[in-house]
């Protein structure tokens, strides 16, 4: 479901995670499609409660997948983008990842479509938006461009692989989701699901070691508290705009209760 995403992150900024505070790639992507298959830059343990930031294939490959052309056709049976937090245990695909290979996914906003049907439309309408945190409430804030535009970490669960264009070994990622908290279940209203939030607590202890088969599913199942959160209509041509995040009204659909 969490398929579509962004990242803000300026020139020389910094992150501190287990007392180890490092600058962050600098990185402006307003909206990337996951079905591109491109990287993204994540978070993983570097052992001796060390951390590292890299530049990742976001897409689950899984260990058995040899070529491009079994990657490819894996494809049309496996949308390994996201990974279900309630089944992740439970996986052949990623029960080990979830094990030994947790990683933090960067992001400053996600897009998702809501679903609200018009008086007198003939069945629902999409409606897109741009889904944050509040940057107040947010301490990785960030000024980009002179805007506030936040920076907060997901929950992700990652793979070696192969780049089978290259030969290079790299990391592959899959973005781990959740139950919608109440924000995210009047927006993604359909299947009710988003990627799992982590706080700056949370997100410590994911990458740590030894975590408890219990301890990974309550995280990977946690919801991140809506008042955290704030969303607004973009337009529907967001995917090819020059401003994607920017605010759209359409007059016919209600407001969001928070």
């Amino acid at each position: 479901m969490c398929n579509y995403n962004s990242v803000f992150i300026n020139k020389s900024k910094k992150l501190k995670l287990k007392e180890k505070e490092k600058t962050l790639i600098e990185v402006d992507r307003k909206m990337q499609n996951g079905f591109e298959y491109k990287n993204w830059p994540i978070i993983k343990a570097m052992g001796n409660d060390d951390w590292g930031i890299e530049m990742a294939h976001w897409e689950f490959v899984p260990y058995w997948i040899k070529s491009e052309e079994a990657l490819k056709e894996s494809r049309k049976k496996f949308n390994t983008l996201n990974a279900t937090s309630e089944r992740l245990l439970e996986s052949k695909m990623f029960r080990d990842a979830a094990l030994k290979r947790r990683c933090l996914i960067l992001s400053s906003g996600f897009y998702e479509w809501r679903h609200y049907q018009p008086e007198g439309a003939k069945k629902p309408i999409t409606y897109p938006y741009y889904i944050t945190t509040n940057a107040e409430n947010n301490n990785l804030y960030q000024n980009h461009n002179q805007n506030k535009m936040p920076l907060f970490l997901m929950a992700g669960i990652y793979q070696p692989t192969v780049d089978f264009t290259t030969g290079e070994v790299i990391d592959s990622f899959s973005i781990v989701t959740t139950a919608a908290n109440q924000l995210m279940e009047q927006i993604h209203n359909t299947q009710k699901r988003m990627p799992t939030l982590l706080t700056d607590a949370l997100a410590e202890e994911w990458i740590g070691k030894d975590l408890s088969e219990i301890r990974i599913n309550e995280i990977a199942t946690s919801q991140f508290d809506s008042s955290a959160m704030k969303a607004w209509n973009i337009s529907k041509d967001f995917r090819t705009a020059t401003n994607p995040i920017e605010e759209y009204r359409f007059e016919e659909l209600p407001e969001l209760i928070l």
